[in-house]
């Protein structure tokens, strides 16, 4: 058993109920502490449009790369298997700038400093392509 690790895992209700159903069942099987961390958008995030595009809101985040779907199953290590899955596609990241700017608190930014909001939006996008980067090179690992 692969006790003394945890189960760790990244959902969106709106991108892929599969994966989350999956996730939860795994989650719930795992001998030992699960964290599963999800996707919520909340009134503060200013979503245009309103709150009842949540799951939708959700399912953008992930096509676009803001957000990254994948599990890691440390049990999946004592089969010979490597335990961080990305279940995630490749993000089209031509839609990660209009992501951004559909939310008033990032789109609040442009009016308010417009030089610093570009610089801003660029290093979240940078940011999102590393981490994604680096989950692929994740599931490249030999065990």
């Amino acid at each position: 058993m692969t006790y003394g690790y945890v189960y760790v895992a990244q959902v969106s209700i709106g991108a892929s109920q599969a994966q989350l159903f999956n996730v939860l069942k795994e989650a719930e099987a795992y001998p030992g502490p699960s964290l599963v961390i999800a996707y919520a958008p909340c009134i503060n995030h200013g979503i245009k449009g309103g709150m009842t595009r949540t799951q939708t809101i959700g399912k953008q985040a992930v096509e676009c790369g803001y957000w990254h779907l994948w599990h890691y199953n440390p049990a999946l290590e004592a089969e010979g298997k490597n335990p961080f899955v990305l279940d995630s596609k490749e993000p089209d990241w031509s839609k990660f700038r209009d992501f951004l700017l559909k939310e008033v608190r990032y789109s609040s930014l442009k009016g308010v400093s417009p030089d610093d909001a570009e610089a801003l939006y660029q290093a979240a996008e940078e940011n999102a392509k590393w981490r994604y980067n680096g989950y692929v090179r994740r599931t490249k690992i030999e065990y």
